[in-house]
């Protein structure tokens, strides 16, 4: 996180820290890329940190519940995204940054995030790369 801080940073993007808003942020994306799910298809998918699997949001895309483009041409997708506001959360953590004038950010800021999933500021498209990328991920979709 330390990192993705310091790399964004010395691009001249604006950071603003949100701390403890973690489970809000998942849970917003729940509800925009999620929503078509009923409790029992979030459930039999992992969605959630419960269980031996430790859910994680992106089983929404390796469960193929939701269309996405997959791996290097997500990569691709998401660099050339136009970005003005994002915000970037972790699956793991309570720390959420809220990033603007962030045209700069790509891929490349991204080396050693695992879990992380970045959405424009009104949820309409998202980028999660994943502990697994390389056999899960990454993924890029829209809403």
């Amino acid at each position: 996180m330390n990192d993705l801080y310091g790399r964004l940073k010395t691009k001249k993007i604006k950071i603003t820290e949100i701390p403890q808003w973690g489970p809000y942020f998942r849970k917003q994306w729940e509800n925009n890329f999620a929503n078509h799910l009923s409790d029992k298809d979030k459930k039999s998918i992992h969605l959630f940190d419960t269980g031996g699997y430790c859910g994680y949001l992106w089983h929404l895309f390796s469960y193929e519940k939701k269309g996405c483009i997959e791996g290097e041409n997500a990569e691709v997708a998401f660099n050339n995204q136009p970005k003005k506001n994002c915000y970037v959360f972790y699956q793991h953590y309570d720390y959420v940054l809220f990033l603007q004038n962030d045209g700069m950010f790509n891929t490349d800021d991204l080396i050693n995030e695992q879990d992380i999933y970045i959405v424009d500021k009104g949820f309409n498209w998202t980028y999660i790369q994943t502990h697994e990328t390389g056999w899960f991920g990454p993924y890029f979709s829209v809403k």
